[in-house]
């Protein structure tokens, strides 16, 4: 389990997770990057779900986003398409949040391309508690969507067993 959580304001998007990596009831690894650049550090993805499968998905996904390089829309709608239909694919468990300069995206192996209002996603076991944090500190504060990634992180971190505060932030935009 993990937690994966995305803020945008206006121009400038901050993609965060934490670094557990659990088995059944055991915790196998504090310390793992499920935040990946790729595109040229053009577009950020983070992971949750069965490591493995997370990262057939990050292959697949940058693939796509070669193919059409300028819309990263399409690239995860195609994605999509695959992941629901490839008979391989449709049994991977995995989700993902993707984001590039202008967009914020969750994808799903029931074919979700998702798009929030607000600009605030969350997956993973703590993904709850992580976006009712985020949201709170974007009502209540007025911080960089980095800082509002990690302190939602951090507060799911003491909330949910499966999410530790070994935080990975990656930015775009200035």
């Amino acid at each position: 389990m993990t937690t994966i959580l995305t803020v945008r304001d206006g121009n400038r998007v901050a993609l965060g997770g934490d670094g557990q990596v659990t088995l059944g009831n055991s915790v196998m690894k504090a310390d793992a990057h499920k935040i990946r650049k790729v595109l040229d550090g053009k577009v950020i993805i983070g992971f949750a779900g069965a490591t493995a499968d997370a990262f057939a998905l990050l292959e697949r996904f940058e693939s796509k986003l070669k193919d059409y390089p300028a819309n990263m829309l399409k690239a995860a709608t195609e994605l999509a398409k695959d992941w629901r239909t490839d008979r391989a694919l449709r049994r991977l468990e995995a989700m993902m949040i993707v984001v590039d300069a202008n967009t914020t995206l969750l994808l799903s192996g029931t074919g979700d391309v998702i798009q929030p209002s607000d600009g605030i996603l969350a997956i993973g076991s703590g993904g709850n508690y992580a976006m009712a944090a985020a949201r709170a500190l974007v009502t209540h504060a007025s911080l960089e969507p980095e800082k509002i990634v990690r302190e939602s992180l951090r507060i799911a971190a003491e909330i949910d067993i499966y999410t530790n505060g070994n935080i990975d932030v990656e930015t775009l935009g200035t």
